[in-house]
């Protein structure tokens, strides 16, 4: 009995310790752009949060995880809400190569589109300003409903 105490207490000390804080980035550059990856699976981003640093410039790595085509498109609520309207038009198009699809340029903020098991790199400078709040979105028709959004967040370097 003594000795199953023993390893109980022993595998309890072997319990993991919590994770801790992201370490801040350091900010890239065009010369040297720090590498951001974005995995889409079924409606949902990792990570939960992406951090970015205004004014850096990032080479993105979005990978589709997933089964579906998925897209990253980060902007503002305006640049959301052209993408989502944009692509509701060609929602229930017949089985076959993503419908191609535009908003002005204006509107359009960083947009790229993943077919299952791809990765593609896009290299964006991060605006300056902090607002208005960027969020990062899939627009396949149904995908945004489902919840496939997450927050930018700007942290200072």
């Amino acid at each position: 009995m003594a000795g199953a105490t023993l390893g109980f207490a022993v595998l309890a000390g072997c319990a993991p310790a919590p994770p801790g804080p992201t370490p801040i980035p350091i900010p890239g550059t065009i010369d040297r752009p720090r590498e951001v990856n974005v995995i889409a699976r079924e409606y949902t981003y990792d990570p939960s949060t992406v951090d970015l640093v205004p004014g850096e410039t990032v080479l993105f790595h979005i990978v589709n995880a997933g089964l579906d085509v998925h897209e990253v498109v980060i902007g503002d609520a305006r640049t959301q809400d052209a993408w989502e309207a944009a692509e509701a038009a060609v929602a229930g198009a017949p089985p076959g190569p993503t419908p191609v699809v535009s908003v002005p340029a204006d509107r359009a903020g960083l947009r790229v589109v993943v077919t299952s098991g791809q990765r593609v790199d896009a290299l964006w400078t991060v605006p300056m300003s902090r607002t208005p709040a960027l969020v990062v979105g899939c627009h396949i028709p149904g995908h945004w409903a489902k919840g496939m959004q997450v927050a930018v967040r700007f942290i200072a370097p």
